[in-house]
This record gives C-alpha cells, sequence and structure tokens, in this order.
C-alpha cells in the first residue's frame, strides 16, 4: 500500500474528524478558560493575599527583564490546566455514557435461544468484550478498537450466567 493511499485511509477514518473538532473546540474553551482565571480567580487571589494590583509576594524581580519571575501567571496555568481538565474529563464521560445508552451496550440485549424441553425462552445477553483489554466490542468485530489486538474470533455476545 503506497504512503498516500494510507494517509488517505487515516484521514478519512471518523476518528480523526473527531479529534480535529475536539482541537478547535479545546481551544476555543482554552480562552474561557484563561479569561476565566485572568478577569476572576486572579483577582480574587490578589484580594486574599493583600495585594491591591500587584501581589508583591508571588513576583520575583530579575534585572534586565519586564516582569521577573512572575509565579502568578504559573499558578493561572496551572488552574486553566485543572479546569480544562475536569470540563474535557466531564464531557468525555457523558459523551460515553450516552453512547452506550443509545448503543445498549450496557442494557436490553436479549436473544430467543431453546431451552432443554425445546421451548424458546429469552434469555439476557452480555455485549462481547475483548479477552485482552477486556472492553465492550461491536458483534462481529474482528479486532479490538480500544487496544487493537487481533480477536481470536469474531465477536459475539455471551448469555449472561
Amino acid at each position: 500500500m503506497s504512503l498516500i493511499s494510507e494517509f488517505k485511509e487515516f484521514i478519512n477514518r471518523g476518528n480523526v474528524m473527531d479529534m480535529a473538532v475536539g482541537v478547535i473546540i479545546g481551544g476555543a474553551f482554552t480562552s474561557i478558560v484563561t479569561s476565566l482565571t485572568n478577569d476572576i480567580i486572579n483577582p480574587l487571589i490578589k484580594l486574599v493575599s493583600g495585594g491591591g494590583t500587584e501581589i508583591s509576594g508571588l513576583t520575583i524581580p530579575v534585572p534586565g527583564t519586564e516582569r521577573g519571575i512572575d509565579f502568578s501567571s504559573f499558578i493561572s496555568a496551572i488552574i486553566n490546566f485543572l479546569i480544562v481538565a475536569v470540563v474535557v474529563f466531564l464531557i468525555v464521560k457523558a459523551f460515553n455514557k450516552a453512547q452506550n445508552l443509545g448503543s445498549g451496550l450496557t442494557k436490553g440485549l436479549t436473544s430467543k435461544v431453546l431451552g432443554k424441553d425445546g421451548e424458546e425462552i429469552e434469555v439476557e445477553m452480555l455485549p462481547p468484550t475483548c479477552p485482552f483489554c477486556l472492553e465492550e466490542v461491536k458483534e462481529g468485530a474482528t479486532r479490538c478498537p480500544h487496544c487493537a489486538a487481533e480477536l481470536p474470533e469474531p465477536a459475539a455476545s455471551k448469555p449472561k450466567r
């Protein structure tokens, strides 16, 4: 397979487009979080530390530089990171929950099987899982989308015991 055809296949995967949208939204969201820390949280830190417009205890002047060593900017960056990380975590968690509910992976999988007496009974089924990473995979999958392991046989639901 040529490099160009491999690149086309890579770009045409849904995950790449999802990642691109995520990066763009993340960049826009980062500016909101930066504004929150610079315009709301930093003034609160200055108020608590007793500094008027300057936090003298959090900045070390260095000759020949405009700002010196500015710990308040570093604290702002840490706060920005933590806010973005928490929000991204909550979004991913909500997305995964919605995706599981929509695809029926967590509940409601049933199948009719023949019992010992030849009568059809409805049995609750467990979704197929990867034997290597134990994550759920789609019915009929031959490779795990989570750990990329090749499955020994196509994934199939199993009756709940």
